[in-house]
């Protein structure tokens, strides 16, 4: 077997591999300050990207554990604004295979409502994975976060982005992270996303994450805000379970705006 995987499609929009290039090299940049290990892009060219292989195995709870703390120091490495591209890069940004546009805010919710949220409320709306009552409400909730109802005074975070399960990889190393949609944002982000689909080892993550860095308080009761975007994200092209969920976490997110 290959020690490399190459990934190739001639139809993705300009700058789809680089802009995964770019996240990935960025990512990488905190590795030597103990920061998580990312995968190794060893060529980059539009349609391709070539990176390391990695050889997956079981994660466990130490490996789970280590990652937390390396996850931290990650985010530690910060961003020259909420929204800011990976350094150096000036093209488009993307999650998965959707367009997402990147920003320069001082204030993470008119960040995340504008340019985390709100670009897929309409989608979501016009394939009917949302009602229109449903959209108004997760209009309400992004107008709160715009406002500052969550603002705190941590600078921006170095973000993963896209941190699914299925972008967390094992090997006998430990954890390894692939196909980021990196940029400056909140620290709690890439954690919620971590819990909503189901992170293996998820308190042992947290555990290590608290040994480097700890979170502010009442960090589990605002996950619902952190999730809007994924599950905004899904909801445009996922289908109505997702805009479900996606209204359910506006309404909570509403309801602690409101405390």
């Amino acid at each position: 077997m290959s020690d490399t995987l190459v990934k190739s499609d001639a139809s993705r929009p300009h700058g789809f591999f680089e802009s995964e290039a770019a996240g990935l090299r960025w990512l990488a940049e905190a590795e030597p300050a103990g920061g998580a290990r990312i995968v190794r892009v060893v060529g980059v060219k539009p349609g391709r990207i070539e990176l390391e292989r990695v050889r997956p195995v079981r994660p466990t709870a130490a490996a789970a554990r280590a990652f937390g703390a390396a996850l931290a120091r990650t985010h530690d490495a910060g961003a020259d604004a909420f929204g800011a591209p990976p350094a150096g890069w000036s093209g488009p940004g993307f999650i998965g295979s959707r367009p997402q546009p990147y920003a320069e805010e001082g204030s993470w919710g008119r960040f995340f409502a504008a340019a985390r949220v709100l670009p897929f409320v309409a989608i979501a709306e016009a394939a009917g994975s949302i009602t229109a009552a449903e959209a108004r409400d997760i209009r309400t909730a992004c107008g709160a976060v715009a406002d500052g109802a969550f603002d705190d005074l941590e600078p921006p975070a170095r973000l993963h982005g896209d941190l699914w399960n299925g972008n967390l990889l094992w090997d006998e190393a430990g954890a390894v992270l692939i196909d980021p949609a990196a940029h400056g944002g909140h620290r709690e982000t890439d954690l919620a996303m971590l819990a909503l689909f189901g992170a293996p080892f998820l308190e042992e993550i947290v555990a290590g994450y608290e040994t480097a860095h700890a979170l502010r308080a009442g960090w589990r009761e605002r996950i619902p805000v952190h999730q809007l975007h994924p599950l905004a994200v899904h909801a445009a092209g996922y289908g109505r379970g997702y805009g479900v969920e996606l209204a359910a976490a506006a309404r909570a997110t509403a309801a602690l705006a409101a405390r």
